[in-house]
């Protein structure tokens, strides 16, 4: 029996997109390999099936909505813990290139083991502290995409991003509240950096109707569309 597929209505109405049989199947797959993994490792406290849908994929995927027309990009997820938002991306975006990062070996040796159980050769997982990979010359300016979850403060996670992007590159940070002093101190980095700020995204999570945020940076003179 599918856990997910009851909500299939939810992905159409909000994200505007349907997974394949064969995508459905991967996210029930990644489903169990958490489950299992939980065992051995404090991957999530998120184990119902609803709200693994919808805190886990459903909100991995609605950061990059607004990129979802674009193809064969490179991205890369910043502690991605046990490979979210990294996993459902590549799931969900074939023609994408997605590296997930993590500072934890045994995060990563789950990641790298969930790639291949999924079979996603457009997913690899690398070891290794955001602040010090994006010095390597493999990684560095090298990225279309640079998304961050629950990592730290909005300035903190927008250092860790910046040096990976691309001169046309976006930072992603997936926040949940949004608050005015984190918006000052992002603005004042921002300032600092070259950076801007190019759109804050606030909508509700379609099962609990829950708060969320998407705040995009760019490299100055680069924009997103609004779709």
């Amino acid at each position: 029996m599918s856990h997910f597929s009851h909500l299939c209505d939810h992905w159409q109405t909000t994200l505007n997109w349907l997974p394949t049989p064969e995508q459905l199947a991967q996210f029930e797959k990644l489903y169990e390999l958490v489950l299992e993994g939980n065992s051995k490792q404090n991957l999530t406290r998120i184990t119902e099936p609803d709200d693994f849908w919808e805190k886990h994929l459903w909100d991995s995927l609605r950061g990059v909505l607004a990129f979802w027309d674009r193809e064969n990009i490179k991205v890369i997820d910043i502690g991605t813990g046990a490979g979210f938002p990294g996993i459902p991306i590549a799931i969900a975006k074939p023609s994408w290139q997605v590296t997930l990062v993590d500072s934890k070996q045994k995060k990563v040796a789950f990641a790298a083991e969930t790639i291949e159980n999924l079979q996603l050769p457009n997913a690899i997982a690398q070891w290794g502290r955001g602040e010090d990979i994006n010095k390597l010359a493999q990684y560095k300016k090298k990225y279309d995409l640079a998304v961050v979850r629950a990592v730290g403060k909005p300035d903190l996670c927008a250092s860790y991003c910046l040096p990976f992007l691309k001169r046309s590159g976006t930072a992603v940070l997936y926040r949940g509240q949004w608050l005015p002093e984190e918006s000052e101190q992002l603005d004042i980095f921002c300032n600092q950096e070259e950076l801007q700020v190019v759109k804050q995204d606030r909508f509700q999570t379609p099962l609990t109707e829950g708060i969320r945020h998407s705040v995009y940076l760019s490299p100055r003179s680069t924009s997103i569309s609004n779709s």
